[in-house]
């Protein structure tokens, strides 16, 4: 095996693929990036099992890819990262010296590297689903940014630690929840499709990292596997095992109390109480009435904050509530809107905020019982 490339072509895609290698894993192999030579091509590959991550180099004035002599080789990744980033050249070469000893070279610099004959690495099946359909990369980012940030981070309920994407026709819906909030995305798809699984978010979190743009992204699934297409990287994930509870009946159909104020203006105000916060949490109260909001929380052991917001719109009576301070921020973050509408069915009820014109996203939080 024998190449030549553009540093910073190289490095951008070892980047891309080495976040799918694996450090933890009971086969040492897999902390590292096989690079397979075939056919005028250089072919990256990294899997912690969990997530796979396969990008193809083809020869183009942009990477100056040459290839001199075919073959194969594992690398442990965080060492070739290394050695390609600290280089000082345009142009890097790599070429298998003896065996599996590779030498990464470029100007009078040079690395030499032990790695793993290429063969030895875990046959990945990269297969192609027949179910598949295609969707633009900034809705599918979109979608992950509105949703995946509520997932359950506990092992507990692994159903809650991905993101349900169910497809019925040409309605997609996204939903994610940890039991205390939840977060529905709905889009339209191009074509009828029906499919109803369960992906990590950490995988879809590396999904939107290797977006780049506006760019068609082809999305492949069974009930085994979901793959991503982005450009020339492919990107596998395994599915979480279970069934994701219907939590459409949480959403309330009938409210009381209806709420317009300006986006930043509320997350200001209670970011502003998070002094109190404790590991990162911190209690709000909202006082509503037809002439002001009260955003106010309290420690016995800190103190105390209150704030006083005047809302574009409210409908209703006098209103308290206790939340997260937390939960309503990242809430609040998701929408692109300027305002938000936030509908509550009573003081210890779960309420919904959405955007004024647009009902393809909701975001639900439970209140906090208070004794104050």
């Amino acid at each position: 095996m024998k190449f030549n490339i553009k540093k910073q072509s190289f490095y951008k895609s070892l980047s891309s693929v080495g976040r799918a290698s694996s450090t933890h894993s009971p086969l040492p192999i897999l902390s590292g990036i096989k690079f397979e030579l075939r056919n005028n091509t250089l072919t990256l590959i990294a899997s912690d099992s969990n997530i796979s991550i396969r990008e193809v180099i083809y020869a183009n004035e942009e990477n100056n890819l040459v290839i001199h002599e075919e073959g194969d080789v594992v690398l442990e990744a965080r060492y070739v990262l290394e050695a390609v980033r600290k280089l000082d050249a345009d142009i890097i070469n790599m070429e298998i010296i003896d065996g599996a000893l590779t030498r990464i070279s470029g100007n009078q610099a040079e690395y030499n590297i032990n790695g793993t004959k290429g063969d030895q690495y875990p046959i990945i099946d990269f297969t192609k689903p027949e179910k598949q359909f295609e969707i633009s990369g900034s809705k599918l980012s979109e979608i992950i940014s509105q949703t995946a940030f509520v997932c359950s981070t506990s092992e507990d309920r692994p159903i809650f630690t991905g993101v349900n994407f169910k497809a019925n026709g040409t309605t997609l819906n996204s939903v994610a929840t940890d039991s205390y909030r939840l977060a529905k995305k709905v889009v339209e798809l191009p074509v009828e499709i029906d499919f109803n699984i369960s992906v990590p978010a950490s995988n879809l979190y590396e999904v939107q990292k290797t977006i780049t743009g506006d760019e068609i992204i082809t999305i492949a699934v069974s009930d085994k596997l979901v793959q991503f297409y982005i450009g020339e990287t492919l990107i596998q994930s395994r599915l979480i095992d279970g069934l994701f509870p219907d939590v459409n009946r949480l959403i309330p159909n009938e409210y009381g109390f209806e709420l317009v104020v300006k986006k930043i203006d509320l997350i200001n105000a209670v970011d502003r109480s998070s002094f109190l916060k404790s590991e990162g949490y911190w209690t709000v109260k909202l006082e509503a009435t037809p002439d002001e909001i009260i955003i106010s929380s309290k420690s016995q052991e800190i103190g105390s904050s209150e704030e006083i917001l005047h809302p574009i719109n409210y409908v209703g009576g006098n209103l308290k509530i206790s939340f997260s301070g937390k939960y309503l921020i990242e809430a609040l973050k998701s929408f692109k809107s300027e305002t938000v509408k936030i509908m509550f069915v009573g003081e210890m009820q779960a309420f919904v905020i959405r955007h004024p014109e647009d009902d393809s996203i909701v975001q639900l939080i439970l209140p906090l019982r208070t004794f104050d």
